[in-house]
């Protein structure tokens, strides 16, 4: 259970992290990686599955609490653009 809770929070980080890359073959790759990952992690420790799973979790949030942050910021921006 554990590499698929690992894959699901890689898919789940991906989908939040803003995508810089310009190379279409690359973000296909990189949209594979969770389900390459899920089944290559069927073989090590579930200590280490559950760390790397821990950490895509507080990845997500930390990238959530970012981008709310720059939201309000930019928001604010506009606002005071508007006011003068």
């Amino acid at each position: 259970i554990l590499p698929l809770l690992m894959g699901a929070s890689m898919y789940w980080h991906q989908s939040v992290t803003p995508n810089t890359m310009t190379d279409p073959m690359q973000a296909k790759i990189f949209k594979l990686l969770p389900l390459l990952f899920t089944i290559f992690l069927i073989t090590f420790p579930a200590g280490l599955v559950l760390y790397w799973t821990t950490n895509n979790i507080l990845s997500v949030l930390q990238q959530l609490i970012i981008n709310k942050v720059l939201e309000n910021k930019k928001r604010m921006h506009a606002q005071n653009k508007k006011e003068h």
